[in-house]
Parts: structure tokens; C-alpha cells; sequence
């Protein structure tokens, strides 16, 4: 209720005095369902929020980086606010509510690992000539403790 107000509020403002609404980025990320998340949770704090490029990188999920990603915009007087809930860290309660499960390494038993990926570069490579990413790329952990690197299969 309380956002449809300020929804209404800006867009009678706009209306009556012929205005425009400076909106800020408050924050990008490169999937649209990342900013629709953030949009969600912007919205149920009352504060309005507008994502932009979304569609044009669903079409083109290439582009996300050249546009700078999928940003989620919400009015000047809002930014500062919004900035803060959205820097809100819940990982702590999560952790005291589910547990944690450490992903570790068969060989060595390490959970000191990191993520990566090959192969998205040529999957882009290829895309620039094909207009299709024909390429498969795989998902790796790599051990920081031993240097070992695995396929990552969940």
C-alpha cells in the first residue's frame, strides 16, 4: 500500500508540475533476476524502484558488461536509503538458521576453494561469428591450499 502511494504520489508530482524525477543507480548486476530481487526488496521498504536494460539483455545477454549490467534505479531523494538496505548482510542469520555445509575437495579435504569457469570465452568468440554460443564451457574448483583443479559436479 504504502509503495502504490509513493508510486502515485511521483507520478500526480509529474503530472501537475511538469517535472521530471532524477533517478539514480543504486546499484547493476548482470542477470535480470538479480535486479528484479533487489527491485522486490527496494519495494517492500516503500521505496520505488525502476530496472533498466533488462530486456535488452535478455534478448543479448552478451551486452551485459558493455551496458553495465542490469541497474536498478530508484528517485534522488530515495538513493542514500536504498543504497543502505540494499549493503544489508542476511548471511549471518542464515547461517544461524540452516547451518553450514562446506564444500571441500575429495583429494585433499580443503574447503579452501574457488569457483571458475572455462570455456565462456569462446563461447563468445564463436557467438561473434555465429550469433550463437556453440560453445560448452565447464564449471571448475580450484583448491587455494594445494592448487588442484576439479570439474565441479553438485
Amino acid at each position: 500500500m504504502r509503495l502504490a502511494q509513493n508510486w502515485l504520489f511521483l507520478k500526480q508530482l509529474n503530472e501537475v508540475q511538469n517535472i521530471y524525477i532524477k533517478m539514480i543507480t543504486v546499484a547493476s548486476f548482470s542477470l535480470p533476476y538479480e535486479a528484479q530481487l533487489a527491485r522486490s526488496k527496494l519495494e517492500s521498504e516503500g521505496i520505488p524502484a525502476f530496472i533498466a536494460d533488462e530486456h535488452t539483455i535478455n534478448m543479448q545477454w552478451l551486452y551485459s558488461n558493455a551496458l553495465g549490467g542490469v541497474r536498478v534505479q530508484v528517485p534522488d531523494s530515495c538513493a542514500e536509503n536504498a543504497r543502505d538496505i540494499l549493503r544489508t548482510d542476511y548471511s549471518s542469520g542464515l547461517i544461524e538458521e540452516q547451518g553450514i555445509d562446506l564444500l571441500r575437495r575429495p583429494d585433499c579435504g580443503s574447503s579452501n576453494i574457488e569457483a571458475q569457469t572455462r570455456g565462456k570465452q569462446m563461447a563468445f568468440i564463436v557467438f561473434l561469428f555465429f550469433s550463437f554460443p556453440l560453445w560448452p564451457f565447464k564449471r571448475l574448483i580450484k583448491c587455494m591450499d594445494c592448487g588442484a583443479i576439479n570439474e565441479y559436479n553438485p
